[in-house]
């Protein structure tokens, strides 16, 4: 399957240029500041901006196939598959071959329930890709009513090499759609043809399945195995009705539309990572177009978006998932993420503010709330809100570690030293060997200059799980120095700075170190060094007065111990 994006488009349309029909002077001087206009929105997946220069460039005259290519790429990106398909239809009539204008076609097509059309042009020879072009034909069978000839299509499918997960999946989809439950649990379960690997989609179709076979017990064993304990507001929704006695409806696909749906997102799913995030989004739209409440789509659109730099757009697609929605608190979480990316950090915690009223019960929206506080170093507000975290979830597990973790870090940084060190302590007993835990609560002891040779045996053991890790390096060397043992700390050091070779803080100890041995040009150096990385000013105003006095009287000034009574005396 070939793969493709905006970037690709803008080649061929520019390379097309040169093919521009002769208009008046004016007409071809805004081509060509279309043409550039364009080139800078795809080099930034700006998707808006390239539509609407690909538009103005088909205004201008120039509606050749390289540009409607783009122009289709850049519509279905939107998620505006309805023009996306008007413009793939002159691309074709123009000759043109494109697996985007065909997705585009296809995509109109099935929404409408054209599935005769769609089995005709597909025949015809429109393909963008195999395993897509089967599945979906297979659909269309069972919509233009030939149900057996489906079921032939996905057991085609499912005897290709490498692609049986993909046909057995979709054809218990598509028994489980027309009622045929024991069908499809034959083959969900693995009885028909082995165990196939089911994603949460997977899981929840094969619950409600079992629901519908009234057997909720299963469904609820299933759900277990599949999702373990921790609050989800759709797995919780679906295991109070099964735990009542209810029949759960089957509804993760309803018919042929949402089983082409159902293509797409599977192979969106499978594709990400594999194919460019570009292609990938494409699919991502084709799925909420044909079905709108498919909030999995949505997030995957949303969240592909986000790692394009297309802020505006993500925040836009996980607005699109209603209040009602189980997956509201998500898209919420993500919304307040691309907000922050704007620069907009009183909206985000505006919305995550309002989430931890609509949504008090669920762990997660408390702890994003303090995440976001304590980025943004407003550490006393986040304490309250990993406190509400933590009072939810009961009987704390391993996996819990980093909540007692980020409020530790939050009171540590609010001057509540006494609640910090207990917070990291209850982090290390849910999660003993959790390096970061161990190298911050050791390197806070050493700052303090206390507990130093506890600190130094949990910063070896961080240090022995991550060896590569120039800041936890750092932490060993400083506690090194702080012991007095300046010599030992001078490799680790060095070390450290080699890993971590623009930190100021990893720089300006290494300064301190060489001057502790009497290496002191070197010290002045690195420490001249450290200024030149831009560190916080409190830190920045200590390495100027080291420069200009030294280290020793820069100590005698604050009060501390001598380097040589350290190194004699100990701590």
């Amino acid at each position: 399957m070939r793969a493709f994006s905006l970037r690709t488009a803008l080649v061929l349309a520019l390379a097309a240029g040169s093919v521009l029909p002769a208009f008046a002077e004016e007409p071809v001087r805004g081509a060509a500041g279309a043409f550039l206009a364009v080139r800078v929105a795809a080099s930034e997946n700006d998707f808006r901006a390239a539509a609407g220069w690909y538009d103005r460039l088909m205004q201008a005259g120039n509606s050749d196939a390289p540009t409607l290519e783009g122009a289709v790429i850049s519509h279905l990106s939107l998620g505006d598959i309805d023009r996306a398909a008007e413009l793939a239809r002159l691309l074709v009539q123009k000759g043109g071959r494109s697996q985007t204008a065909y997705i585009a076609l296809l995509a109109e097509q099935a929404g409408r329930g054209d599935f005769a059309g769609l089995i005709a042009d597909t025949k015809a020879g429109r393909s963008i890709g195999r395993l897509l072009d089967d599945l979906v034909m297979a659909w269309a069978a069972l919509g233009d009513g030939r149900m057996s000839d489906a079921i032939a299509d996905f057991d085609t499918v499912a005897k290709s090499p490498g692609l049986e997960a993909f046909g057995l999946y979709h054809k218990a989809l598509a028994l489980a759609s027309v009622g045929d439950f024991e069908g499809a649990d034959a083959i969900l379960s693995g009885r028909e043809a082995g165990q196939i690997a089911l994603m949460r989609r997977g899981a929840i179709a094969h619950a409600q399945v079992l629901s519908q076979l009234e057997r909720n017990p299963d469904a609820l064993a299933l759900l277990d195995r599949a999702f373990g304990a921790g609050a989800d507001p759709q797995i919780d929704a679906l295991r109070a009705r099964l735990t009542a006695g209810e029949p759960v409806p089957f509804d993760i696909v309803t018919g042929p539309v949402d089983g082409v749906a159902e293509v797409f997102y599977t192979l969106a799913t499978a594709l990400r990572g594999e194919a460019e995030d570009g292609y990938t989004l494409i699919y991502a739209r084709v799925v909420a177009h044909l079905r709108p409440d498919h909030s999995e789509a949505r997030l995957l659109a949303a969240g592909l978006l986000e790692s394009m730099g297309q802020h505006g757009l993500a925040g836009e697609a996980y607005a699109a998932i209603p209040a009602d929605d189980p997956a509201y608190h998500v898209a919420e979480i993500g919304r307040a993420d691309t907000l922050i990316a704007e620069d907009k950090v009183d909206a985000a915690l505006e919305v995550l503010t309002a989430l931890t009223r609509s949504h008090a019960g669920l762990v997660e929206v408390h702890s994003a709330l303090g995440d976001v506080l304590r980025r943004e170093e407003r550490f006393a507000d986040a304490i309250p809100a990993y406190t509400a975290a933590i009072d939810l979830i009961g009987v704390p597990d391993m996996r819990h570690w980093t909540l007692y973790y980020s409020r530790g870090i939050s009171n540590e940084r609010a001057g509540n030293w006494p609640e910090a060190e207990a917070d990291f302590r209850r982090a290390l007993e849910l999660n003993p060997d959790q390096p970061q835990v161990l190298n911050y609560l050791g390197y806070s002891f050493v700052d303090r200059g206390e507990n130093l040779d506890e600190a130094l045996g949990m910063i070896e053991r961080a240090v022995a799980a991550q060896p590569d890790a120039g800041y936890i390096i750092d932490s060993l060397a400083w506690a090194l120095f702080r012991l007095g043992r300046y010599q030992e700390a001078v490799e680790p050091m060095e070390r450290a700075s080699l890993l971590e070779p623009v930190d100021p803080v990893v720089t300006d100890h290494l300064g301190d170190v060489y001057w502790a041995v009497g290496r002191k040009l070197e010290a002045r150096f690195q420490w001249h060094r450290a200024l030149s990385f831009d560190p916080e000013e409190k830190e920045a105003k200590r390495i100027r007065r080291k420069l200009e006095v030294g280290l020793d009287a820069v100590l005698a000034e604050e009060g501390a111990k001598p380097l040589t009574e350290v190194a004699n005396g100990g701590n």
